[in-house]
Formats: structure tokens, C-alpha cells, sequence
């Protein structure tokens, strides 16, 4: 009798384990794609006769519930923060300006376009198909940073930049309808690139 009541504790056991294993295993996927973080790649500075030019690409700043809601036309903002230092040695670095980008990315559901403005620009680029509208949000190319006229030669500079993807305000009784956008307020680390003029 003893012997039955440890074969069907060790049971017991036994399957309590597996079923924790497979819970731990069906949540793990989500877990790890809900931790994908936003991030910059593709970094270059360059210039052209008036201004100091920035190159970019954002990768994994897109998530589903974001991309549900965009289709339901909840428009997005991505805010591009950009803080251009020069280097100074043995003293603190000064900070030579500050630029701050918005793009807002709107679905039009009766029109089936997606409209793209930067900084409240009245003209709005369109797009008929979603990942061309993504890729417009996400390639940053040719963002004058600062003008060349406030720097001076033989100087070293960095630029500091991220983008935060901001939090949607919507009207009263619609934060209660769209839930999930409270979870859209993320952003990517602080890079540093550097440059000489």
C-alpha cells in the first residue's frame, strides 16, 4: 500500500512537471519577442556644402500590436533626438546644437493609403502598401544635423542620437477601446558617432 501511494506521488509529480514545462515553453516565444528592443544600425555621417548629414536605419521597431493599431488608424509618432558636442580635452565637450524629428505615420481606411509627415509638414507622402510605409518610417536618410557654419576646422564632434517611439494621445473614451497603446512608449539606446571637420 505504501509502495502504490509513492508510485502515484512520484506520478503526481511527474506530470505536474511536464505540464510546467510546457507552460514555460508556450510562454518563452512571446516572452522573447516582446523583448526584441529597438535599435539603430547603418550609422553614418557625412555633409554636403551646408549642413552635417545623418544616415540611419531603425530595425525592430515595429511590434504586432502596433502594427494592428496603425491598421486601425491609430497614427504612431517616432521622435528622432539628436545632440551634436564638440570635443574638447581636459573640459567638458560643448554642445553645439540639438535637433529634434518628428514622423507620424496615419492610416487612412477609406482612402487605404498610409500618410507620412515629418514635423506637422502639411504636404504628407503617401503609400498604398504597409511595408513601404514602414521602411519610410524606419530609413532615416540625409537628416541635416547641424550647419557647417557652426563648426569650426580641425575640430573634433560627436553626434548623439535615439528615437523614442511615443505614446499615442487619444480622445477620452478611446484610451479605454485601444488598451494596448499604452505599451507603445519605448525607445532605443543612446548612440554616440563621431566626426571630424
Amino acid at each position: 500500500m505504501n509502495d502504490m501511494k509513492n508510485r502515484m506521488g512520484f506520478r503526481g509529480r511527474l506530470l505536474c512537471a511536464c505540464l510546467c514545462l510546457i507552460a514555460i515553453t508556450a510562454v518563452l516565444p512571446a516572452d522573447a519577442k516582446a523583448a526584441v528592443k529597438p535599435r539603430i544600425v547603418d550609422m553614418l555621417i557625412t555633409s554636403n556644402m551646408q549642413n552635417v548629414l545623418l544616415y540611419a536605419r531603425l530595425v525592430d521597431c515595429f511590434r504586432a500590436d502596433m502594427d494592428s493599431a496603425i491598421l486601425a488608424g491609430v497614427p504612431a509618432v517616432f521622435t528622432l533626438y539628436v545632440d551634436v558636442y564638440q570635443e574638447r580635452p581636459y573640459r567638458w565637450d560643448t554642445k553645439i546644437a540639438t535637433k529634434e524629428i518628428r514622423r507620424t505615420i496615419k492610416y487612412d481606411n477609406l482612402k487605404k493609403t498610409f500618410s507620412i509627415t515629418t514635423n506637422g509638414n502639411s504636404q504628407p507622402v503617401l503609400f498604398t502598401d504597409f511595408q513601404s510605409a514602414q521602411k519610410a518610417m524606419s530609413d532615416l536618410n540625409g537628416i541635416p544635423v547641424v550647419p557647417l557654419s557652426r563648426l569650426t576646422k580641425n575640430n573634433q564632434y560627436y553626434a548623439q542620437v535615439h528615437v523614442k517611439i511615443d505614446k499615442i494621445r487619444l480622445p477620452f473614451y478611446m484610451e479605454y477601446v485601444f488598451v494596448f497603446v499604452s505599451y507603445w512608449d519605448f525607445e532605443t539606446p543612446t548612440y554616440k558617432i563621431r566626426f571630424s571637420y
